[in-house]
Order: C-alpha cells, then structure tokens, then sequence
C-alpha cells in the first residue's frame, strides 16, 4: 500500500537529513506509529507521504504510484489527515464540517448527507443531536471523534494522524483511542500516525517505527520491539520497564485455562495481563474467574499464567 525508499530530506544543503535514508514498507490495512525524540524526523516522514513536504531524494509509493507524480491537491483530497487540535471550521456545523471533503470532490448531495450521517455513528456521535451544532459546542473529545468523522468522510484508503489524541485529557485519551482502534479494524484503513507517547504507539501501532536523527532504527510489531530491542538506544527508549509494557499487549483471553471453581473474582477476557496482575495483588488473590459481564464462566486465569513467556508475533 505504501512504500518508502531510500527517502531522504534535506533542509539546508550540506545540513544533517531530516530524514535519512528512510525505506519501510506499509500494508494495506497496517496501523504504523512513527516515535522517537524530539526532531527524529517522524512528522517529516508522514508529511512527505501526502506531499506537505517533498523528499529531497528517493521515493514514497502510494499504491504503486509516486506521491511527487500526483497533481498535491488531488492526493490530499484521497488521503484522511487528522491532526491534534482538530482544525474544525469555527463557523461551520459539525455535518458541514465532516462534508468538507466529499463535497469538494463535488459527491451528490444525497449521497453526502448520508454518509456524514454514516460517519457520525460510526464515531459514536448522534447525528440529529450533534449534526447542526458548532464546533465551540462540543467536548475535547467530541470534537476529535468529528475530525476523525471528516477525516473518514470521503472513505480514503490512507489516513495520516499526526499527535491526533494529544489534546484530550488522559482518561478520554484512553477511550477514544480505544474506539478509534475498533474503527480502523471494522474500515481496513492504511494509517500512519505520529506520536511522542511511547503506551500510546505500542497500543494503537499494528507496527512501531522508531526514529533517531531521521534514521529509522527499528520497525516491528510492538510485542516484537519490547522483547528484542535491536539497540541499546531502542532499549533505553523504551524504558526498564519495558517487560511489563509487554503486558499490556497481550489479553486475559490469550492466557486463560480451564476453570475448576468460581469462588474467585472476576475479569473480562479484553482484559490486559497488567490489568490482570494488578487485580489479582490488589485483591491478593490466585487468581481470576474469566467472564463477560452476566455470562458464562470463560475461564481462569492465575500469576503463573500472567507472567508466562511471552510469545513473540515474528
């Protein structure tokens, strides 16, 4: 879906790259957080992907096509960009907002309409509630789910996200993130999002690339990075505690056996291995009974069982 080869950005001639020498591939459906410090290089990277930003050499490939042999206003109008503060129109309604792009690609009317309403559910928004209200009406959190709306609105295939939960307050942060990770499975959406949160890059990212110096160091599925730092740096990056991060990656349900009694409390089978040992200490417990809320009895799930080996995704 898309390719970067051998991209390079230079500023100033005779400067370091932004970017140096940058190739990895994307497929179709992949989430990719892009990470690392403070002038990496990763908004250059996905900036270059919808041309806000030329390469000074190499290619970036777009379903086989040269992004730099593509008129920029038409690229930009096929790829979703959802950025931190939103950017929604003041003195447009939520419904105008989301139809921004659909009706610049001058889409029927009808057509529009409905599927901004399509748009608006899908993000967890009421469209007769939230359509004809103004942007300085709605919540942190609503008004990203509307730029995620927008952004979604004319079904393109790609969809860039630069820092785009960054503004929202940390407990709706989770949430959204969440919802927009079950989005992007039900849309089989290309995305590359850039963050500086390393929890939020190893929860949303199918693949982790993780930029120093506009080098990219290392490109894995997050399970992969945390068990098998390539480097020292991409070690220290992830921090000491980057075995229990791990724990966060795997789900109650992947590590549950066969349940012999129910005298203990119970866990939802989504549920992490960390949120799984922190219960089980809290409540200083052997184990957990693994059930959705009023169901049946799923499971068990007990310390040995959290703190197993971790199985590797490559």
């Amino acid at each position: 879906m898309i390719e970067l080869r051998n991209v390079t950005k230079t500023y100033n001639s005779g400067g370091r790259p932004a970017v140096d020498d940058v190739s990895l591939q994307i497929e179709t459906g992949t989430t990719v957080a892009l990470i690392g410090p403070s002038g990496c290089g990763k908004t250059t990277t996905m900036r270059m992907i919808n041309c806000l930003q030329v390469p000074t050499s190499g290619q970036i490939l777009v379903n086989g096509q040269d992004v730099t042999k593509v008129d920029p206003q038409v690229l930009r109008r096929s790829i979703g960009y959802v950025i931190q503060q939103v950017g929604l129109f003041p003195h447009m309604t939520i419904s105008e907002n989301v139809a921004t792009v659909p009706r610049l690609l001058k889409h029927d009317p009808a057509k529009i309409r409905k599927r901004v309403n399509e748009m608006l559910e899908l993000v967890g928004l009421d469209p007769d509630e939230m359509g004809p209200r103004l942007p300085n009406a709605l919540s942190g959190g609503q008004r990203q789910r509307v730029g995620f709306a927008r952004a979604l609105a004319a079904d393109p295939e790609v969809m860039l996200m630069d820092e785009p939960f960054g503004a929202i307050d940390p407990i709706t942060r989770s949430k959204v993130q969440t919802e927009f990770k079950e989005i992007l499975k039900k849309t089989n959406k290309t995305v590359v999002m850039v963050t500086h949160d390393l929890d939020e890059a190893l929860k949303m990212g199918d693949r982790v690339a993780i930029m120093r110096d506009g080098k990219l160091l290392q490109y894995d599925a997050p399970i992969d990075i945390l068990a098998r730092p390539n480097s020292l740096f991409v070690a220290d990056f992830l921090g000491t505690d980057r075995a229990l991060k791990q724990l966060n990656l795997i789900s109650v349900r992947d590590r549950m056996t066969p349940a012999t009694s129910t005298d203990f409390p119970t866990i939802a089978p989504s549920a992490s291995l960390h949120f799984a040992l922190s219960e089980i200490l809290a409540q200083k417990v052997e184990g957990l009974i693994v059930r959705e809320d009023g169901g049946p009895v799923l499971g068990f799930i007990n310390r040995a069982a959290v703190l197993g080996p971790v199985a590797l995704a490559s």
